[in-house]
Formats: C-alpha cells, structure tokens, sequence
C-alpha cells in the first residue's frame, strides 16, 4: 500500500520527539513495522528519549493491570461457576480433588498445578480424581522427585513412574536433599513434586475448593 509522503514525514517528525511505535500506529492507522522501518534512521534528543521512557512504563503498568483485572475476572467467573455446580450438581469426585490440592497443593496458580507429597496413595488418588474430573494434556506433566543420598535415582524413579502413570522421560532431574546418615527411614520412597504446567487449571482447582469451603 502506497501512504502520502507528508504521512511519512510526520511519522518521522512525532518519532523525533519520542512518541512511540504504538502511539503512531494508532494515530495515523500504520502498522508498526511499517513505522518502524520508516523511523528507523531518527535519532532522538534526551527529552525525547525521556518522553518515550514514560511512554513505554505507562504503557508496561496498563498491560500488568490489564492482566491482573482478566486474572481476577477468570477467578470470580470459576468461583461462580463451581458454586453453582457444587448447588445444582455436586461432583464429589471434583470436591475431594479440589479439597486434596487446597491442602496439599501450591497455593499460587500463576504458572502450574503443584503437588507435593510422600504418600504414594494419596499422590496415586488425587492423580485419579484430577484426570477423572478433567481434561488433561499428559505432556503437561513434569515430575521431580525429592530423594536423600541413600535413596537409588533409578530405582525411585521407576517406583515414582509407576505410581504415577507418568513416562520417565517427563520427570526431570531428581533433587537430592541433604542427610546426615544417621536417620534412614526404611520404606520411604522419597518425596514427588508434581507440576502440570497450565494454571488454568490450577485456578479451577482453586475455585472449586473456595467455593466449597464457602458452603
């Protein structure tokens, strides 16, 4: 598409005084890299790359609030949601995973599900009712396992694995935890980190337990 010259003239001259990208793009209806690569030669003053700083935090601090009103949004509408399931039709299979994680589980739902444990039972159980009660990337997995120096690696990972479901490719590696040698507790098996890595379903989770408690 051909643009005015007198277009790009004062693209250039706006850009010189540290207007940024975005702002010239929404001004004169230009995709960016197209201003960009016709202000790629401006060489800006020091109240101009001033300008374009505060531009650019001000915009940075929009986007952080931005995400953290969808966030909150996303949170409210799952309470809402999991409150109204748990009245109309209560899944209690859903209830007792969301109640294992809220006392189990990572409280932060920013990044992934996470649940740490020793008890090859109830790790076994909530990996039950958490792929019962819903859909799930397998690959999303990614286990670490906690062991002491007297624990095998291999050897708790295959026990890990089998507990688990989950291929030994996906673990990663083991977290070895320091120990004195004079307490070795027989039969333990070490400790699993789970992590899912989709917090969407962590703040389900989350939602569905709150809701739940709020009864």
């Amino acid at each position: 598409m051909a643009y005015p010259s007198s277009l790009r003239r004062e693209t250039v001259k706006l850009r010189t005084k540290g207007y940024s990208l975005k702002e010239l793009s929404k001004r004169f209806g230009v995709v960016k890299s197209t201003i960009a690569l016709w202000t790629e030669d401006v060489v800006m003053d020091e109240k101009a790359e001033r300008r374009l700083l505060t531009v650019i935090k001000r915009g940075q601090l929009v986007s952080a609030q931005n995400k953290r009103a969808r966030t909150k949004a996303t949170e409210d509408r799952y309470f809402r949601e999991a409150q109204e399931e748990i009245r109309l039709n209560p899944n209690y299979n859903k209830i007792i995973c969301a109640m294992i994680y809220w006392c189990e589980g990572g409280k932060n739902a920013k990044y992934s599900v996470a649940f740490t444990n020793s008890d090859p039972k109830l790790v076994r159980t909530f990996l039950k009712l958490l792929r019962g009660c819903f859909t799930l990337d397998e690959s999303k997995f990614h286990p670490c396992i906690h062991l002491h120096s007297y624990h095998s690696p291999e050897k708790q990972l295959d026990f890990w694995s089998k507990v688990t479901d989950i291929n030994k490719q996906q673990f990663i590696k083991p977290y070895l935890k320091p120990n004195t040698g004079k307490r070795i507790h027989e039969n333990y098996q070490g400790c699993i980190s789970l992590r899912y890595f989709n917090n969407d379903l962590a703040r389900q989770l989350m939602a569905v337990a709150k809701a739940y408690l709020s009864q």
